[in-house]
């Protein structure tokens, strides 16, 4: 978490949303990590954990990561825990929660769904203090 805490403070220095994601491999090393670059790449599908599970996938060359498990920062939204889903990833490890905006324990819930094909093994709150005051001060010093 860490790795991942690292990504977000570089996407908030950037002026993005200050979430970052990190890919393991089955191994222990460390496949892919990313900070969103929504904003950047003028691309709403560029959060973290997207691109890190795009960056994962190519350097096993399997659209599947079996075995791997994604550390991010803030709980992920619908459309990336669907992502995590197809992907197949084993764990999923998150610091904040996102009343807002998240997509497993709050809103709809996507791995609770039955038409989910893969739900992973979840661990909410994993450096969820330091995660949630990246994401405060963030917000804060925008309003």
């Amino acid at each position: 978490m860490d790795r991942a805490l690292a990504a977000a403070r570089a996407a908030g220095a950037r002026g993005e949303v200050p979430i970052g994601c990190v890919i393991v491999g089955p191994d222990g090393a460390v496949l892919a990590e990313a900070g969103n670059r929504t904003e950047e790449l003028k691309d709403p599908t560029a959060h973290a954990e997207l691109l890190a599970i795009r960056a994962a996938a190519a350097a096993l060359g399997s659209p599947r990561l079996v075995g791997c498990d994604l550390y991010v920062t803030l709980e992920p939204c619908p459309m990336c825990a669907q992502a995590i889903s197809f992907a197949r990833l084993r764990r999923l490890y998150w610091g904040a929660a996102d009343p807002k905006g998240g997509g497993i324990e709050q809103g709809p819930r996507i791995f609770d769904q039955p038409t989910c094909h893969h739900r992973p093994d979840l661990y909410p709150g994993v450096g969820e203090r330091e995660a949630g005051v990246l994401l405060r001060d963030f917000f804060k010093a925008r309003r």
